[in-house]
């Protein structure tokens, strides 16, 4: 009986096409095994087609999309013995980034092939408690505040047609009303007062920016960047600073590494990338969480 890949691929992912998905089924059809598709049609098809595939017992299950569908397919894979591994298709391919140093299609295939899995540890992030608690898992950051806000106001429409240009919009919009909440970030018993950070799991943030530039996945650790001032010139300061990778030079930017964040206050949270709710929320590192193929 031969082997098993299943392929999660999601079509709506901006450099998602049949094609790409044919020449990773025939590279694996190729070397004697059987592959299987599942395309997703909305949110959380991803996650539940890799939950549902991993109960098959797989030699490993490919995400085929961007860091969403990535992210849906390690929720699905946390704590299990399936390796996962990802053709990057989406609008920025944050992870792929961080794990890749060829990203050309062959080369992802040569290093999917011939890699043994590596045991990663991911963020994971907590809200409510009991029958209304929810978690999630992360493998590259949790932002809280105007990121999170402008990732849940960004058109869904727009970024299918522009990528991260509705990212952009969304900013400015966000940034020309946002009146910034505060919130208290327990880092290793110190509350730091803040209002906009980002716990990052990877050094990348929105592509080859270094916002965490510490961080690597494969490490059981989190680093926190913090920005302690409030004012709208001081939010575009720091996101100019942030570009330019000097944020950590500012007065006002505590950096610190930890494994565990608690936030208390109300703020957008986003999840790599996807708008996950409303903070208080608790953030620690899932040691040893997922087997991934890079």
């Amino acid at each position: 009986m031969k082997s098993s890949i299943i392929i999660v691929y999601n079509p709506a992912s901006r450099e998602a096409s049949e094609k790409k998905v044919r020449v990773v089924s025939e590279f694996f059809g190729r070397k004697g095994f059987e592959t299987k598709l599942m395309t997703t049609r909305k949110a959380g098809d991803a996650e539940a087609f890799a939950r549902r595939a991993a109960a098959e017992g797989p030699h490993m299950i490919i995400a085929g999309g961007g860091d969403g569908t990535i992210n849906e397919v390690a929720n699905a894979l946390a704590s299990s013995c399936i390796p996962m591994a990802i053709v990057p298709l989406g609008t920025t391919n944050v992870l792929a980034r961080e794990i890749y140093s060829d990203r050309s299609l062959e080369g992802i295939l040569v290093t999917i092939s011939t890699k043994p899995p590596r045991t990663v540890s991911l963020g994971k992030i907590t809200c409510g408690n009991g029958v209304n608690q929810k978690i999630r898992y992360f493998c590259l950051m949790a932002g809280i505040g105007f990121d999170g806000q402008t990732v849940r106001d960004v058109d869904l429409r727009l970024k299918k047609h522009t990528g991260p240009g509705a990212y952009l919009i969304s900013g400015i919009k966000t940034l020309l009303r946002y009146s910034p909440p505060g919130i208290v970030l327990n880092i290793d018993g110190r509350d730091i007062v803040g209002y906009q950070a980002v716990i990052g799991k990877v050094s990348r943030y929105g592509g080859d920016f270094m916002v965490t530039p510490d961080a690597r996945i494969e490490d059981p650790v989190l680093y926190a960047c913090v920005l302690t001032r409030s004012g709208r010139l001081d939010l575009l300061r720091y996101i100019i600073s942030a570009v330019l990778g000097s944020h950590l030079n500012s007065g006002d930017v505590i950096y610190t590494k930890t494994d565990r964040v608690v936030v208390k206050g109300e703020a957008a949270v986003q999840v790599d990338g996807d708008y996950f709710g409303m903070s208080p929320i608790d953030i620690s590192v899932e040691k040893d969480a997922l087997r991934l193929i890079y």
